[in-house]
């Protein structure tokens, strides 16, 4: 399964906002349809949309678009995931856009298997371990970040088992983790978002793995949630990795400098279609929270395992 397909000079994206009921492609004619993707949350996930983005620079060269213009309008899709401005500013700066735009493609599935076999190394059999959001085969190209761990000791032959949380507002953990890995025969349970703090008090999670979105000098941004689930980690001393590519480190800022996107308040109003709050209720909805360095054990990247920054 490739989230990610190059066809034809067109870009194909799994729409997500239709999983797990469909599994459908969503055609991208031109740099303005990848935007559309990338704001909509078709494609999500820093690395996806990482790779999305450095095609959108590709099919604004192919297009005879003004490429200055393009990638600052790309880039601004969404603000949080570093990934996206990195690949834009790499890919613009080659020769063949859509050369660079294919190597960051392949690039991808290299570094999410080594992240997999480094993250391995610290599962134990028998491990029981609590992911947030989707870091799977559907934030990258395939195989996955924080998942692609979790894959990678599942291939190896130890027995693990995963909770997933819902991770509202959007269900990506109940939509997408939860599809991913039943896809790959891996046990998993859903959880409400609320409950992990519990499990975590009873003795039933050995280890957290999420993903990120942005890591610089003092922690972690990542998926709304987080936060409070590195929290619960601490208190119960259960371990907390992040599991993420080079291309998120923002090693010259400070974490705290991270632009946090505030979306849209009906993705809290409603859930499945179906208004959940009075009408005219205001919202807060921020896509994103820090996780500071000293409430995560340690960083899983394709060169290793290393130390929060």
């Amino acid at each position: 399964m490739k989230t990610i397909k190059w066809k034809e000079n067109r870009l194909l994206l799994i729409d997500q906002r239709k999983l797990p009921d469909k599994l459908e492609y969503f055609e991208c004619k031109d740099y303005k349809d990848v935007i559309f993707a990338i704001k909509n949350m078709v494609v999500r996930g820093a690395p996806a949309i990482g790779v999305a983005a450095a095609f959108a620079v590709a099919l604004a060269d192919l297009t005879n678009e003004d490429l200055e213009k393009a990638a600052e309008e790309i880039k601004n899709s969404r603000p949080t995931a570093i990934n996206l401005q990195w690949a834009v500013e790499r890919t613009l700066s080659s020769d063949s856009p859509l050369e660079e735009a294919l190597r960051i493609y392949w690039e991808d599935m290299e570094t999410t298997r080594a992240i997999g076999e480094h993250g391995a190394a610290l599962i134990d059999d028998g491990d029981t371990i609590l992911t947030h959001c989707n870091a799977g085969a559907l934030a990258c190209v395939d195989y996955g970040t924080a998942l692609g761990v979790i894959r990678a000791a599942h291939n190896n032959g130890k027995h693990v088992k995963v909770i997933c949380d819902e991770t509202r507002p959007l269900g990506q953990g109940a939509r997408l983790s939860v599809w991913e890995l039943q896809r790959d025969n891996i046990p998993v349970k859903l959880i409400v978002d609320s409950a992990a703090g519990y499990l975590m008090q009873q003795g039933k999670i050995d280890k957290v793995i999420i993903g990120a979105d942005r890591i610089a000098r003092g922690g972690v941004a990542n998926k709304i949630g987080s936060l409070m689930i590195a929290l619960a980690a601490e208190r119960f001393g259960v371990p907390f990795y992040v599991a993420a590519p080079s291309s998120t480190f923002d090693e010259e800022n400070s974490i705290y400098d991270t632009i946090i996107e505030e979306r849209g308040p009906d993705e809290v109003l409603y859930y499945g279609g179906c208004r959940i709050a009075p009408r005219d209720t205001q919202v807060i909805n921020p896509a994103f929270d820090i996780v500071p360095s000293d409430l995560i054990t340690a960083i899983i990247t394709e060169d290793g395992v290393i130390d929060p920054i």
